[in-house]
């Protein structure tokens, strides 16, 4: 009998040591979604047509499907006045990590001095691509309903 009280005492500690200890642990964080990093300005000379009066930079990788389907997109707004080129991660991996590029898609509008006026992280949808481009281009051009900034991040 005395054995059983003893064991019964110790089981006893047992589970207000494990009680204080299970109290004392710090529960884990929640998971934070976090952004791509987007720059805020882009060094004109390192892309083509440094001339160009607009820049439609898409960082993109091979490897990714809606890199593509950001590309044929974007491809549309070549003209003279845009230059638009793809930043593959694999072809140009001095470029992404010299703006910090951490995911793909990423559009990057950039003005004349490389001043990143929109961008957009993941694959916008072509109206708002296009409206965006044209809107800055020449403001007021965009229908007054055009969200511009809808799933654009501003840089």
């Amino acid at each position: 009998m005395e054995q059983l009280l003893v064991a019964a005492g110790l089981a006893a500690v047992v589970g207000a040591v494990a009680l204080v200890l299970r109290r004392r642990a710090v529960p884990d964080r929640p998971t934070q979604p976090r952004r791509a990093a987007v720059p805020a300005q882009l060094d004109r000379a390192d892309f083509d047509r440094p001339e160009a009066p607009w820049l439609v930079a898409v960082f993109s990788s091979a490897t990714c499907l809606s890199c593509a389907d950001t590309w044929a997109k974007a491809s549309q707004l070549e003209s003279a006045a845009v230059a638009v080129q793809d930043v593959d991660f694999a072809a140009r991996p001095d470029l992404n990590r010299r703006y910090g590029i951490d995911a793909v898609p990423i559009v990057i509008v950039a003005d004349g001095d490389g001043v990143v006026q929109a961008s957009f992280v993941g694959t916008p949808s072509a109206a708002d691509l296009w409206a965006t481009v044209a809107e800055l281009r020449d403001p007021g051009s965009a229908p007054p309903d055009c969200d511009r900034h809808g799933s654009a991040v501003d840089g």
